[in-house]
């Protein structure tokens, strides 16, 4: 009886390839396989995945290859058939790590060109030397491909986009846009004769309705029956105005080569300007060298009296302060005049008509955060006395650990000893009796094996030892540098930005009240102490933390603001840098096995083929099958949070009106499974399935969450 299978085939093409279309286009590929399919495999099925104008060097830019994976991982297909290894990947590294992938999954891979059936004809060398040939010829255009650009710019011929102002005609020259050029030397002119800044300028244009160089490019495409990708802005944006005045090329100099790229899809490094390829007088001028000079010496006697190295006025504040009312940034005011401040930014961008100013002083704002030290230095007398305690055991906890990392040193070597000793004596008995080589080298190698393995173990225990010696006189100088910083921090004149790094999260100021919120670790101090051993809710406590701020004007009325102090998150660990500086970090059981949680992660995903979450109480932690960018250290949902305190298992129905589970804030994935994460009968975090487009999840997917969230709280309890 003929065996049947389930066949993928999957056939690749990328620009460069178009060149030699009769060998390697997508149609030839699939008659191939479907041929050999037909004849190798009858009755069984073959399905076909493809990517156009992709290249192989890498996997995550090709959508077609993402979507068989998933299929082949889940099972769904036998075997996987390419026209050769080529079509697979021209990366030798990435390749034979997603051969072995494709392989522990189950997977069994044909190349017919190659003449390769793998696992089943286990030729590794092969395999390797074939990945290497394939790739050659990417490496080797790589380089012709840096030759004929060098070879362009140097000829003068423009290989990007031209500029705003100009369109490449079809005789591939630069040819000025009226309209667009007039806006350019309108910009010029309001900048030098009329000393406006460069955001002045860019809320003119967006005023007086000028489109913007993204909008005027989407229009000239629309016009001409183009398709146009660009999502434009309308409003102009202070860096346009920016680079539009720094840009030589109004003047009529051509200048390429401001970017090199290290490595193939590395990222762009600039170049010096001796390096760039310069060309003048190159097109036709828009703005004439006088003007362009003027405005090139403007621009560096403005920037010489604001920073130059050394900060005029101070802003150790900035990216703390936000308007409570409207949710904006505030900004500093820079004015010699005036005592050092802040203001809305909507305010400061648009007057009245956006918002009101909130004006706050940055002295009020130290005095504001000193209150608060007091407060914790005043009611914290019972920590500091238990954390002087430690610094005096500091000494017997460091020799304890040090004496037993000599003993172990010592046993270590003795193991190291044995181990030559049995490598010598393996030679010496196979050169006596050499008939008996299998036997005795099956001997050894249990001796030996058995002997690393104890050796690896006691390495382990050493490093252990370290490393709690290392955290006993971390956490010990962390104490006391903890007790010295918040004493130094009540006699500066002025508080520094490295002090507002330490204490606050975020300040919230409205028209008359203002939101601190603490670090988690120092609000929870402040907390426990108010609250004096007494049952009391946290509304009760926030008003015994409640202050009043008075700010005086002598043209003005005064202000009193009211003080609140929120928090919505955990205590953190105290550690220091090397330096000596204290540096704060959420504690995270789960993030005590982040290097763990991930392996984990990854193992989740290649079993289930969906993208994998593991999060704690807080944030995520790990995640595999999804750009790690996109979900590590985002906040989980409320929705989540629920899910982990109920310490249920959540597995989506699919039924009409049901209530998804986001797992994460900002992310529009829904779960498919999660379960919560119990660990010496706590919940410290959750394993979250997300949605691959499935809109019901299987028992498989259940189990495997359940089983993860068990494993994980388990080895926490070790």
């Amino acid at each position: 009886m003929t065996e049947r299978f389930d066949i993928v085939g999957y056939a690749r093409i990328s620009v460069d390839d178009e060149l030699d279309r009769d060998n390697v286009s997508i149609e030839n590929q699939k008659a191939i396989i479907t041929d050999y399919v037909k004849n190798r495999f009858p009755g069984s099925t073959l399905t076909f995945y493809e990517d156009r104008d992709r290249s192989g060097y890498t996997f995550e830019q090709r959508e077609g290859y993402q979507a068989m994976r998933k299929e082949l991982i889940r099972h769904q297909y036998d075997i996987l058939v390419v026209k050769d290894f080529s079509r697979f990947s021209r990366r030798n590294s990435r390749g034979l790590v997603e051969l072995e992938d494709l392989r522990d999954a189950g997977v069994r891979i044909i190349s017919i060109g190659d003449g390769i059936d793998f696992p089943n004809d286990d030729d590794w060398l092969k395999i390797q030397f074939q990945f290497l040939i394939n790739e050659m010829p990417v490496t080797d255009t790589s380089k012709k491909v840096r030759n004929v650009i060098k070879r362009r710019q140097a000829d003068g011929k423009w290989i990007c986009a031209a500029p705003y102002g100009y369109i490449v005609n079809k005789r591939k020259e630069f040819e000025i846009v009226p309209t667009e050029a007039e806006t350019v030397r309108n910009i010029f002119d309001l900048y030098n004769n009329k000393g406006w800044g460069y955001k002045k300028i860019a809320n003119y244009l967006t005023e007086q309705g000028i489109p913007t160089p993204r909008m005027a490019t989407a229009i000239r495409k629309e016009l001409a029956g183009e398709e146009c990708k660009l999502k434009p802005k309308t409003a102009w944006s202070i860096i346009t105005i920016q680079e539009i005045l720094d840009n030589d090329f109004y003047i009529g100099t051509f200048r390429q080569g401001k970017y090199t790229r290290a490595k193939i899809n590395g990222k762009d490094i600039k170049r010096d300007e001796d390096e760039h390829i310069v060309i003048e007088n190159h097109h036709q001028a828009i703005i004439d060298y006088r003007t362009f000079a003027a405005t090139r010496a403007l621009r560096e006697k403005r920037s010489t009296s604001n920073y130059r190295g050394n900060k005029k006025y101070s802003n150790d504040y900035t990216g703390f302060l936000v308007c409570g009312d409207c949710g904006n940034p505030m900004f500093s005011m820079s004015r010699s005049d005036l005592k050092p401040a802040y203001i809305c930014g909507n305010y400061q961008r648009r007057g009245l008509a956006a918002c009101t100013s909130h004006h706050i002083r940055v002295d009020k704002l130290d005095e504001l955060v000193k209150i608060y030290i007091r407060k914790l230095m005043d009611n914290s007398t019972e920590i500091l006395e238990k954390l002087n305690e430690e610094l005096d055991k500091e000494t017997d906890d460091i020799a304890e650990t040090e004496n037993s990392a000599d003993n172990l040193a010592e046993v270590l070597d003795s193991l190291y000893e044995e181990l030559k000793i049995t490598k010598r004596q393996r030679v010496r008995d196979i050169l006596k009796h050499p008939e008996q080589e299998a036997l005795l080298s099956e001997t050894y190698d249990e001796m030996e094996e058995e002997l690393q393995s104890k050796i690896k173990g006691l390495n382990h225990q050493i490093e252990m030892l370290s490393d709690k010696r290392n955290t006993i006189i971390q956490v010990n100088r962390t104490a006391k540098t903890s007790i010295e910083v918040f004493e130094d921090i009540l006699k500066k004149e002025k508080l520094e930005r490295n002090d507002l790094e330490l204490l606050i999260d975020q300040i919230k100021v409205y028209e008359n009240r203002i939101e601190l919120k603490l670090k988690p670790d120092i609000d929870s101090i402040l907390r426990s102490n108010v609250s004096e051993e007494k049952e009391l809710t946290n509304e009760e406590i926030e008003a015994l933390l409640r202050e009043t701020l008075v700010q005086t004007a002598q043209k003005r009325k005064n202000r009193e603001f009211s003080i609140d102090v929120i928090c919505d998150g955990d205590p953190l660990e105290i550690f220091t840098d090397n330096e000596g500086g204290v540096i704060f970090k959420k504690y995270s059981p789960i993030g005590e096995l982040s290097s763990f949680a991930g392996q984990y992660a990854e193992v989740l995903y290649k079993v289930g083929g969906c993208p994998v979450l593991i999060c704690d109480r807080d944030s995520v932690v790990s995640a595999a099958g999804i750009p790690k960018k996109e979900v590590l250290e985002r906040r989980v949902t409320p929705m989540l949070e629920d899910l982990m305190e109920r310490r249920a298992v959540y597995s989506r129905t699919g039924a009409s009106g049901e209530n998804l589970l986001f797992p994460v804030e900002g992310i529009d994935k829904a779960a498919l499974s999660a379960a919560a994460i119990i660990a010496a009968g706590d919940v410290c975090g959750a394993v979250v399935y997300l949605s691959d487009g499935r809109e019901k999840a299987g028992e498989a997917e259940t189990k495997l969450v359940s089983a993860a969230a068990n494993f994980l709280g388990k080895q926490m309890e070790e």
